[in-house]
């Protein structure tokens, strides 16, 4: 079998000239590469202690579920804003040009869980830093962060500092 980081196709300047973007739908359209990757990111959590996995959408949801099934768990889905129909809590984070809003069922998680978050990729962390914003604000706390990748020039795990975070590829640069 190959390895995780072989099923990571790499497209030179995309989505603008001197950026290497990692595209992991290769993963995905490969059964062996969809069964590592989701191997990978479940022994990332041996040994945790944690009630939910927690993931946003979309891609975090692609790994989260199947973790969260693998592992006896239940899935906590955050979505962008408008997309789900109860009541929310939401949190704004800043994108490169403008900013976006995440939200989840204010009933989603019960004060004390453990929760494992999970997403396909860290970048600025952003996305990961509103989304720990409000499980924190629902009263559960964040036992671990999984990525499947990270880009570590973007420096995304500087906004999560004093979180567990485990990335399964790293990459340098952007």
């Amino acid at each position: 079998m190959k390895k995780l980081e072989e099923y990571v196709r790499e497209i030179p300047d995309f989505p603008e000239k001197g950026i290497i973007f990692r595209d992991i739908t290769t993963i995905l359209q490969d059964a062996d590469g969809l069964k590592l990757a989701i191997d990978e990111m479940v022994k990332a959590l041996d040994g945790a202690d944690f009630d939910v996995v927690a993931g946003t959408e979309s891609r975090g949801f692609i790994f989260g579920v199947p973790i969260a099934y693998i592992l006896g768990k239940a899935f906590v889905p955050i979505r962008k804003k408008g997309k789900l129909p109860c009541e929310t809590i939401s949190a704004k984070y800043d994108l490169e040009y403008g900013s976006a809003e995440l939200e989840m069922h204010r009933d989603s998680l019960i004060p004390g869980q453990k929760v494992v978050l999970v997403d396909d990729l860290i970048a600025t962390g952003g996305t990961i830093k509103a989304s720990v914003k409000m499980i924190e604000e629902l009263g559960a706390s964040v036992e671990k962060i999984v990525f499947l990748m990270e880009l570590m020039g973007l420096k995304g795990r500087e906004k999560l500092k004093g979180y567990d975070i485990v990335s399964i590829l790293k990459y340098e640069g952007n």
